[in-house]
């Protein structure tokens, strides 16, 4: 299988053509529900994240989400 190029938090990563960002996250191994995604410089929602497919040249920022107090 072909593997596409997307930059994540400015470093070049691979993934599978069209993978879904939830899909992805796992691969990083990062817990979904405990990260914010930036796709392609907008903040992502997470209600669109289901139907998020990832394309070359996609660009992520991802951030975890700390708890804390």
């Amino acid at each position: 299988m072909k593997m596409i190029n997307i930059q994540v938090n400015g470093e070049r990563q691979t993934c599978a053509p069209s993978m879904l960002l939830p899909e992805f996250l796992v691969q990083l191994n990062l817990n979904p529900r405990l990260v914010a995604v930036e796709y392609n410089g907008e903040i992502l929602h997470r209600q669109f994240w289901e139907t998020t497919h990832l394309q070359m040249g996609d660009r992520l920022e991802i951030v975890t989400i700390v708890g804390g107090g």
